[in-house]
């Protein structure tokens, strides 16, 4: 860290984390032991508010956009947002991205998005978003997928689903 040490409101947040998980950081100067004990939080629904604290705090960007790309999907889709504008500008766009991709797999998965559309739908889909989607549609977007998918594995994986 360029300033020699977490600030006052990050080491406020450390602590609540702490606290709350019964660990105790053993540097909070690392980013390492800090992404450890971030980690920790992320399936502890109680630590969640201490957590998101330290990602709005967190002078690692990329150590807070991998914090936020880890619990998005954990999160109810209400809930998304909140922790997209935890993030410094700077580092925003990827977990913007992923809780778009997010709901577009949720959308899927609820009927929102009728099978027919997701041919116009798919050349703006990322890969991630593409091979989650071949893993776990119904017949007419694997179809889709299994002809038009992105690369090999994104329509090998969605002949493999289609049997």
């Amino acid at each position: 860290m360029e300033d020699g040490g977490p600030t006052p409101r990050l080491r406020d947040a450390l602590r609540r984390l702490e606290e709350g998980l019964g660990r105790v950081l053993a540097d909070a100067g690392d980013g390492h032991a800090r992404w450890e004990l971030y980690r920790a939080a992320l399936d502890s629904g109680p630590a969640r508010p201490a957590l998101r604290d330290a990602v709005a705090a967190e002078p690692d960007g990329a150590l807070a956009s991998g914090v936020v790309g880890e619990i998005l999907e954990r999160l109810p889709r209400a809930e998304r947002g909140d922790w997209v504008g935890a993030l410094a500008p700077e580092v925003r766009a990827f977990a913007e991205h992923r809780a778009r991709e997010l709901a577009t797999l949720e959308d899927l998965r609820s009927g929102e998005i009728a099978p027919g559309r997701v041919p116009e739908l798919l050349a703006d889909w990322s890969d991630w978003l593409q091979l989650r989607v071949a893993a776990e549609a119904r017949a007419p977007v694997l179809r889709t997928l299994a002809v038009s998918g992105r690369t090999r594995r994104i329509r090998r994986t969605a002949a493999e689903c289609l049997g």
